[in-house]
């Protein structure tokens, strides 16, 4: 189905149903290191050759939509917000990207982003006004008559750009059904332009660039097994290393079907890894992990707040992403420190917050060794996603720690949940501690704030807004508390119990793994990860070996029989309550 700039809009869906069986912890009591990640029983060599993945149709993310635009057309070229956001899926949003309809709506909004695209893409700029001309620069060509049709130029214009936008070369039939309309187009508004703008504004509509489908064929290396063709193995390892669509460099590995064998694909991870855009990849795949799409709603109480304004907020964001690509990347460091290390970066707007000197733009920056300060923990950004506009929350930090960054599901609070004494400004509840010890005397609510709220506590020395403080309503702060059985007294203590929980590697290791191959993991996946979680182990918690591994693998490249309609996902640990 294709969908043009003249075309109505239509509805198109994206179905797959991906069911989740869980595991239900009694009582909410803390799950154990076994229980948050499945037994693994088959040995590497068994596995990685073998266990295929589900092939999947999925919608490109807005986050994916808007980096095409920049990579294919520049990054002055704004789309807009053309996609809704998505719910999220087994700790992802990208994993919700295969079962998500588009409806008319949603299409309307694409359509017109697509139509901002096109027009700033033929733009003639504005001289006075210092406007560059996009056309100059972006269309590779100029018209022997600007009020007319010229084939050959449109011709070299749809096939340079839709080999990047449909990440293969264009089939000749839909190259030349193109250059016709364009032709057409060019002739009804005497503009050349005019032609290559309809044309391309329909191309950014089509569910063939919109999607990102695991087209598989047969593996002549292992008969009777399935595997990616050349290309859709070229999108999957663009999306998952650089979260964008595959650049000149990586189709034509395609083209060539160098990255259909072990030596070329090794070859090409190697190039991909070390460019630039592995950097917004990891950024990419943490900002999802992490659910800060939360900042796009996310405000604070002005009058509570006065200092925490919008630029702070989004500065925050940026600052946390900043700090795990430069400990990931380029100091190559071990993901579990991301929890502890004091190293980050600084902003004017968040020097305000932190009460540190400030300086100019984005600088490198160091909390003292007495700081209190230590891990993205205590960084504003998760300080204040995980806060109410006017008050901090020791539930929903914990219940953040918890499913975040431990993969263990906590289920919402049971219906008609009287909070009014919390809620009572009057009330003799003063701290966060002595409104918690009110929930446990609430037995439907004790359970589960047994699970999230001890960690939750250890981070009330921030306020809603992520400054530092000792006291609440007059009272100091108890920081002290436990997690899964380690005690310890403040948040660097709670910083640390959580960087040496055996829970937290495995699951980065299912996250990353179901990013990469976009979608919820099966039981075959879960076995696979179970394998790169030792991988990972092996080599020193380094997430760039880890992509790399993952990457690289025969898992990651074949398809496996059961498709993602049949398959279950099978063991994110769930916190229930009674």
């Amino acid at each position: 189905m294709r969908l043009f700039a003249h075309v109505s809009p239509r509805l198109f869906l994206l179905s797959s149903a991906v069911g989740a069986a869980v595991f239900t912890l009694a009582a909410c009591s803390p799950p154990s290191a076994d229980q948050a990640a499945p037994a693994v029983s088959a040995a590497p060599e068994a596995v990685l050759p073998d266990q295929g993945t589900p092939a999947r149709v999925r919608l490109m993310t807005g986050t994916q939509y808007a980096n095409m635009i920049a990579d294919v057309f520049g990054a002055d070229i704004k789309p807009g917000k053309p996609m809704a956001p998505f719910r999220r899926t087994d700790g992802l949003l990208a994993n919700t990207a295969e079962s998500v309809g588009v409806t008319s709506g949603d299409m309307q909004r694409l359509q017109r982003a697509a139509a901002t695209v096109a027009a700033q893409v033929v733009d003639n700029g504005d001289l006075e006004r210092e406007i560059p001309s996009h056309r100059n620069s972006l269309v590779p060509c100029k018209p022997e008559n600007i009020k007319g049709p010229d084939d050959a130029c449109a011709t070299k214009f749809i096939k340079s750009t839709g080999r990047l936008l449909y990440r293969k070369p264009l089939p000749e039939s839909l190259l030349q059904e193109y250059v016709a309309k364009a032709h057409t187009a060019a002739e009804n508004n005497e503009d050349f332009y005019a032609g290559l703008s309809g044309v391309l504004e329909g191309m950014l509509i089509d569910p063939m660039v919109l999607m990102i489908s695991d087209i598989s064929e047969p593996d002549p290396d292992n008969p009777g097994q399935m595997r990616l063709d050349a290309y859709s193995l070229a999108s999957r390892l663009s999306f998952f290393l650089w979260n964008t669509v595959p650049d000149d460099m990586v189709l034509k590995f395609a083209e060539s079907g160098e990255i259909m064998t072990p030596e070329g694909r090794a070859k090409l991870v190697d190039l991909m890894m070390a460019s630039p855009r592995l950097e917004d990849g990891v950024k990419g795949f943490f900002d999802d992990m992490f659910a800060f799409d939360d900042f796009n709603n996310l405000s604070k109480d002005a009058t509570v707040y006065p200092i925490v304004t919008g630029t702070a907020l989004n500065d925050s964001r940026e600052q946390t992403l900043r700090t795990i690509a430069d400990h990931l990347i380029t100091r190559d460091g071990d993901y579990r420190d991301i929890f502890t290390t004091k190293h980050t970066f600084m902003s004017p707007a968040l020097a305000a917050i932190y009460k540190v000197p400030t300086r100019p733009g984005w600088t490198p920056y160091e909390f003292p060794a007495d700081s209190p300060r230590a891990g993205i923990l205590t960084h504003v950004s998760f300080l204040t996603v995980h806060s109410h506009p006017g008050r901090s929350s020791a539930t929903l930090r914990g219940k953040a720690l918890r499913e975040l960054l431990l993969c263990q599901r906590v289920p919402p609070p049971p219906p008609n949940v009287d909070f009014s004494a919390l809620e009572d400004p009057t009330s003799v509840l003063k701290t966060a501690r002595e409104r918690v010890d009110f929930h446990l005397q609430n037995p439907v609510c004790a359970g589960c704030h047994k699970i999230t709220d001890p960690m939750g506590l250890a981070l009330e020395n921030f306020d809603g807004g992520g400054q530092y403080r000792t006291v609440e309503g007059g009272e100091p702060i108890d920081a002290s508390g436990v997690l899964d059985g380690t005690t310890f007294d403040d948040v660097t203590g709670m910083s640390q119990a959580l960087r040496n929980h055996p829970g937290l590697p495995g699951c980065l290791v299912r996250r990353i793994y179901s990013y990469g191959i976009g979608g919820p993991l099966d039981r075959a996946s879960e076995e696979q990860a179970g394998i790169f979680t030792k991988v990972f182990e092996q080599n020193g918690y380094r997430v760039p070996d880890l992509m790399r591994a993952i990457a690289t693998s025969g898992a990651f490249a074949q398809i496996s029989e059961t498709q993602s309609t049949t398959t279950t996902a099978a063991v994110t640990p769930t916190v229930a309550a009674h």
